[in-house]
């Protein structure tokens, strides 16, 4: 199906509400559209890329003498604009005879909008149409999901597509996803099932708005929360969705979820945050799924996690396992080695022990209810653990560096395991 040509957005029911009259260039009606923007002449031409029909109310045009405006037309059309489209009867009250003369001279479509309808309202309903057309070209032929819009968008924004900030929120709005200005935005993945309830469920428990769908073996979302609680109270965006997905989602799901973003309807890069925390979330899930946990999770419910509970994990392997493996070996040895000779020989949990141990501020109570021992047999294992490397653990100093290696080691482990698996994400 070819692009939507200028005159298929005159047809459109805003346009046509602003009873547009053409006041030159009626042979290149059947140029294509490729995105439609509003703004104010003195700056119309410069981000231009070719394509684009302007609107702007005239007021530019005011003031200008007859060579300006001649030259902002010849701009226009040096550009590769599809045309312009004046608002008149306020700012400008006729269209100048000099921008019709020179429009006709250099073919390029003029239009005089003689009602006032809201900009956002032509543009909205516009670069909708233009969306949609594209999309029903491009992934028809190319995309396993066809006519799916919202899996085409979730995908483009997972693997960082060549993308603006126009396009992804004129996608978002044909998926019906509108997160409103101040809303957190906060990826997500699942594995283990390919329906999309436990994201619904979720949202509405939230109180917000989901944008999901389903891949093979996976279901990637976007939740927008609104920007206070229900009570009216600020939260960790992060920890009320894991505890949203383990309140909803089923046994033997893995849940992982990905850093809360800002929207703001001004930011004209905000995609690129959507981006990051999809991203996120999809790198979170493989870590969970191919490296074992530091610690026991709970048996009758989903395994829900988060970016930033494996962060450490995700910063370790960034660049992949194997581009890694050597360091991080050789950073095991480094402060491990000693425990690592003892476990080989003697069955016991000293690495894992020392991780746990670390990660909860040391703190012997936590620690023990983790690994569900005694207090004594704790006591007993970080005894142990310093003799053997000849130090403290609790070492402000120290905790780093044991940290890091006591994950290290688990990371290289576990990866080892998982060669040949792979993940079927949507990447």
């Amino acid at each position: 199906m070819p692009a939507l040509t200028l005159r298929e957005v005159l047809a459109l029911d805003p346009v046509r509400a602003a009873e547009p009259e053409l006041l030159a260039g009626a042979g290149a009606l059947d140029r294509p559209v490729r995105w439609v923007h509003s703004s104010e002449v003195y700056e119309g031409a410069n981000f231009l890329d070719g394509g684009e029909l302007l609107l702007t109310n005239g007021f530019g045009l005011t003031d200008a003498d007859e060579e300006v405006r001649r030259r902002y037309v010849r701009e226009l059309a040096a550009r590769d604009a599809t045309g312009l489209a004046v608002e008149v009867g306020r700012s400008l009250p006729s269209m100048p005879a000099e921008v019709i003369d020179e429009a006709g001279r250099v073919g390029l479509p003029l239009l005089a909008l003689h009602r006032v309808v809201p900009f956002v309202r032509i543009t909205e309903a516009a670069n909708r149409a233009i969306v949609a057309r594209g999309l029903s070209d491009r992934h028809a032929l190319v995309r396993p999901w066809g006519d799916d819009h919202t899996a085409a968008l979730l995908a483009d924004l997972a693997n960082r597509a060549a993308l603006n900030q126009p396009e992804v929120e004129a996608r978002a709005a044909l998926a019906g996803f509108h997160p409103g200005p101040g809303s957190r935005l906060i990826g997500v993945s699942l594995h283990g099932t390919r329906e999309v309830g436990a994201v619904d469920r979720a949202a509405r428990l939230l109180g917000g708005a989901g944008l999901r769908a389903a891949f093979p073996g996976d279901v990637l979302a976007l939740l927008a929360l609104p920007a206070q609680s229900r009570q009216g109270s600020a939260r960790d965006p992060v920890r009320a969705v894991q505890e949203a997905f383990r309140a909803v989602a089923d046994v033997g799901l893995t849940v992982a979820v990905g850093h809360a973003v800002g929207h703001s309807v001004a930011a004209g890069s905000g995609w690129l945050r959507w981006s990051d925390t999809l991203r996120a979330a999809r790198t979170t899930l493989e870590l969970a799924l191919t490296v074992p946990p530091p610690e026991p999770g709970a048996p009758d419910g989903p395994l829900v996690t988060s970016s930033r509970a494996l962060a450490l994990e995700r910063e370790l392997t960034r660049g992949g396992v194997d581009a890694n493996r050597e360091r991080l070996t050789g950073m095991v040895q480094h402060a491990l080695g000693p425990l690592l000779a003892w476990e080989a020989a003697h069955p016991s949990d000293l690495v894992r022990t020392l991780e746990v141990h670390l990660r909860h501020g040391c703190s012997p109570t936590r620690t023990a209810a983790l690994l569900h021992i005694g207090r004594q047999s704790l006591y007993q294992r970080l005894e142990r653990i310093e003799s053997l490397l000849g130090l403290e653990i609790d070492d402000p100093d120290l905790l780093g560096e044991l940290l890091a290696a006591a994950c290290a080691h688990r990371v290289v482990r576990g990866m080892g395991a998982a060669v040949g698996g792979g993940l079927r994400t949507v990447a």
